[in-house]
């Protein structure tokens, strides 16, 4: 049976933040399912055949992507369009071989009469929105595809793009993306359904109302005319096609998006690569909040419009929010608190959790797929844990935004890689993981201390809630760091490593199991010191709550014992401000009063006034050493060993990972040498 108590100020204030949190993620969730509801609508943009074949300019901006860049170019002068009608713009920023391949191909083409030309700006200045601000200079024609690298547009794009242009207030077509890549691994397939998403329901819903859509930076054609109306391309925000397409809505511009429109494209395959991404979308959309919302605030637009403007620019805070619950969580359940949604029927929790979340979205992709809904049904649990893994990565990037750090455009690293068989280890680019991992490594560890808490406090039915987000961390984080890894010379292509290059990756390897063995010994100490220290406390408490409905002095007596046990014999957790209260000395004091008031007590008649006066205090005393232990146990997390045990836990991790650092760069140095 589960005892609940009174909460005291702190887990109060625990407990009107978590409500309010929880409130907040509803309100987003339910928005997306009001998304959901808007892109069932049957609503069918016009389209009309092309009587005049248009003018278009193609941008292809390009940043050290030697892998795909060739592809792209193939792709878009394979076009079943007119070549006198089609001027390319291959927007070369990069700083390795990729600007010879591109050279070489761009020549290629001019001499097989196409207009295409190889832009060097010889700078980086504004990265991506800064090469299309430059072009734009001497783009021709009235519109403008943009495609980045990774992207496959097939041959009869243009026609059928430009044909949804049948309304002079068209600003922007949107395409939907596809995955070339979507069942190379998990990872891959967690990314395609979430954009799926995005697209299929988001995007959708937006085009079929009046509500604002955004561009998602390349598969789209804009109007040059909109371009240049809206102000063209800012480089303030990680984000410039979300910032463009949203001032081209404000001025009256109407962004469509056709479903039917596929261009495929290379998901990121790498861990890091994928978390680079998510951060410069999660970062970008909170910049274009601060720096738009005020506009569209004040402009003359419909409510609906402004709360939906809102909820997409600002939808990444939930990131935090789901960080701050998290850690919230396990310690309003070692207070013993109520977080039921009906008090005392606690299966209803996690039906209210799962109705609003696998049951509906389980239905969401049964829509959504009419063939092959199944596989989909097992990507969105990857999806899950990919999604709930991610949180402290996008975490970081909104408190970037809030506090105006300035971040170089990173862009998303491609290899290359469609089939399965395909390997990009060994290849240019792959990224090293990042401090943020860390970060997952201590959420991860902490997930495992919530679980313990969820079931020696008696409420087992939130392990689940705690534990997807507990594998999540741990899932980002391992990937984080076995991405990392430089397995040389496992290609036929490739020669077998030097040894230096055996001794640097010895040297890497070791330091990854020195990590993953800090993290077996951190979620052991972690379990060792909740078993020692926390949980009698909750066993103390247990008795005592108990002891207040008991009247039987011999009963009273032994249970008065074993609390003695349980607690310390001294000591105050609350170590920076101390308060008699939670001192366990004085509770010791106490309880041995309270030994004595039952031995007198045991001597009368239980009929007597002196016995019921005297077993009064004893429970009033009781329920008084109940509600200290209720106020010390959330300080015993913080005692000074074990600030003083995670400060050296975390110190060593550093270390560990400043050998990393120090050896990847090292094997660099080789690969430049060799």
């Amino acid at each position: 049976m589960l005892v609940h108590t009174i909460p005291t100020p702190l887990t109060q204030f625990l407990w009107n933040l978590f409500i309010g949190i929880a409130l907040i993620i509803t309100l987003y969730t339910c928005n997306f399912y009001y998304l959901v509801f808007l892109s069932r609508q049957k609503r069918r943009t016009k389209s009309v055949e092309l009587k005049d074949t248009p003018v278009v300019t193609i941008q292809l901006p390009i940043y050290n992507e030697k892998y795909v860049a060739a592809r792209l170019v193939n792709a878009v002068c394979a076009q079943d369009y007119p070549k006198e009608k089609m001027f390319i713009q291959v927007l070369d920023d990069s700083d390795d071989d990729t600007s010879t391949i591109l050279e070489e191909l761009v020549n290629d083409y001019k001499r097989k009469g196409f207009d295409i030309t190889h832009v060097r700006r010889g700078n980086r200045k504004g990265y991506k929105a800064g090469a299309l601000r430059h072009a734009m200079h001497s783009a021709k024609g009235d519109f403008v595809a943009i495609f980045d690298a990774d992207f496959i547009p097939p041959s009869w794009f243009l026609n059928k793009a430009l044909s949804y242009f049948c309304k002079p207030e068209i600003g922007l077509v949107q395409c939907r993306w596809g995955h070339v890549n979507e069942k190379y691994s998990a990872l891959t397939m967690a990314q395609a359904l979430s954009l799926d998403f995005h697209f299929l329901i988001e995007q959708k819903a937006k085009s079929n109302s009046h509500l604002f859509m955004n561009f998602n930076g390349t598969a789209g054609v804009w109007r040059r005319e909109c371009i240049e109306d809206s102000g063209g391309w800012h480089t303030a925000t990680l984000v410039e096609d979300l910032d463009l397409s949203y001032r081209a809505q404000m001025k009256g511009w109407k962004c469509v998006f056709i479903p039917d429109i596929v261009v495929d494209a290379e998901l990121p395959v790498q861990m890091n690569a994928a978390k680079r991404q998510q951060f410069r979308w999660a970062k970008g959309s909170i910049q274009c909040a601060i720096k738009l919302l005020g506009d569209v605030a004040i402009k003359r637009i419909p409510v609906d419009t402004k709360v939906q403007a809102f909820v997409q620019l600002t939808r990444h805070i939930a990131f935090p929010l789901m960080l701050a619950q998290f850690l919230i969580l396990p310690i309003l359940l070692a207070s013993k608190i109520n977080l039921y949604v009906v008090n005392g029927l606690p299966a209803l929790t996690i039906i209210a959790y799962l109705a609003m979340g696998p049951f509906v979205y389980i239905m969401i992709i049964r829509d959504l797929y009419d063939t092959g809904w199944k596989s989909k049904t097992l990507s969105y649990f990857y999806m899950v844990f990919y999604s709930a893994g991610m949180s402290v990565n996008n975490t970081v990037a909104v408190f970037d935004a809030l506090f105006g750090k300035k971040n170089e455009f990173l862009r998303t690293p491609k290899f290359g890689i469609v089939n399965k068989s395909d390997d990009w280890r060994d290849k240019a680019y792959a990224l090293p993981f990042t401090k943020t991992t860390l970060l997952e490594i201590f959420f991860g560890v902490y997930g495992v201390i919530g679980v313990f808490v969820a079931i020696f406090s008696g409420n087992p039915v939130f392990t689940p809630i705690i534990g997807i987000q507990t594998i999540g961390f741990f899932y980002i984080a391992y990937l984080s760091i076995n991405h990392s890894s430089f397995k040389k010379g496992k290609s036929r292509n490739i020669p077998a490593p030097s040894g230096n290059q055996r001794m640097a990756s010895s040297y890497y390897k070791f330091a990854m199991g020195g990590i993953m063995g800090l993290i077996v010994l951190g979620v052991v100490m972690a379990f060792e010191e909740y078993n020692t220290t926390i949980y009698p406390l909750d066993q103390a408490r247990g008795i005592l709550g108990r002891m207040e409905a008991s009247s039987d002095p011999p009963t009273v007596q032994s249970e008065l014992k074993q609390v003695s046990a349980l607690i310390p014999s001294h000591g105050n957790p609350v170590w920076i401000f101390p308060t008699e209260d939670t001192d366990f000395g004085a509770m010791q004091v106490d309880l041995q009063t309270m030994m004595g008031t039952v031995d007198k007590i045991a001597t009368t008649s239980p009929d007597s006034a002196a016995f019921h006066t005297g077993m009064a205090n004893v429970h009033y005393e009781a329920a008084e050493i109940y509600t200290n232990l209720l106020d010390a146990t959330p300080y015993m997390y913080v005692s000074i060993s074990n600030m003083l045990f995670g400060c050296i836990w975390v110190g060593v991790i550093i270390g560990i990972f400043a050998v990393l650092k120090r050896k990847r760069e090292r094997l660099r140095t080789y690969d430049v040498e060799e």
